[in-house]
């Protein structure tokens, strides 16, 4: 087995012991259903309400991508804003900087109550959550760029435009991409943090209005089927946001080239 079909087969592996143990443990002290219920299950109530459990969870998603979206194309366009000068970097940031460190349980009633529609009051909490990833990560690509390849830029006389076009950006992607990574995530975050809020209010769409009916209904199996299905949508859009990395960076940059053996 090589190196790569190790590095799939490990996950894969720990995942069924643990499994195998949480079966055997429930199983072996008769825990009930209603308090931890077993992974068959869980699996079983996956299958039995997969209509109801996808809808919702296609309704969470679509919050998620269009929340990301807005975060990749805000961000970008402040991250293009911030280093243009020093200035106004230090005059924005600490806004930047406010959005992330102000939770988003707080705020996400206001917004819900100040916006109409319920989708766009979901999908402005989401952006939100993600967004200061991307400005971040995006703004040191931006000015994170070789000395001499800039000086090379400027004896060649080359104008802002192509600086920016061929040196810069470039030289961001790496980094914005791995600031993609972790918005791809808190994007979902926030996402289900909206929808929780939003649900006590009557939007039953998404699956974390699902999670909360079933926690009042003391309905385990199907809270723990909603927050594996949300899992697995978190390690999607991971997985994605990764092949999408790869495929731009791969045949230039070194955090994308084949390892060496």
């Amino acid at each position: 087995m090589n190196h790569k079909s190790a590095g799939y087969a490990a996950p894969v592996v720990v995942g069924l012991v643990v499994l195998g143990l949480w079966q055997l443990l429930v199983t072996h002290y008769e825990v009930p259903s209603y308090l931890v219920p077993s992974p068959l299950r869980v699996f079983g109530t996956l299958v039995q309400d997969w209509t109801l459990l996808l809808a919702s969870l296609l309704a969470t998603l679509r919050i998620t991508v269009y929340a990301l979206l807005l975060a990749v194309v805000i961000g970008v366009l402040t991250a293009f804003v911030f280093v243009q000068s020093r200035a106004i970097e230090a005059s924005l940031l600490p806004y930047a900087i406010l959005l992330q460190v102000t939770p988003i349980v707080a705020i996400a009633p206001l917004i819900i109550i100040w916006v109409k529609e319920p989708a766009a009051a979901l999908v402005i909490c989401a952006t939100i959550v993600a967004i200061f990833p991307v400005i971040s990560n995006t703004t040191m690509g931006l000015k994170s760029v070789d000395p001499n390849l800039r000086d090379l830029f400027r004896l060649h006389r080359a104008t802002r435009w192509q600086t920016l076009m061929r040196l810069r950006i470039p030289s961001a992607l790496p980094y914005f991409f791995a600031g993609l990574k972790v918005s791809s995530g808190l994007a979902l975050i926030g996402a289900v943090v909206a929808e929780f809020v939003a649900g006590t209010g009557g939007t039953a769409s998404g699956l974390a209005y699902q999670i909360l009916l079933s926690g009042i209904q003391l309905n385990m199996p199907r809270l723990f089927a909603a927050l594996l299905l949300l899992t697995l949508a978190g390690v999607a859009l991971f997985g994605l946001v990764s092949l999408l990395a790869a495929l731009t960076l791969r045949h230039w940059h070194e955090s994308a080239l084949p390892a060496e053996r």
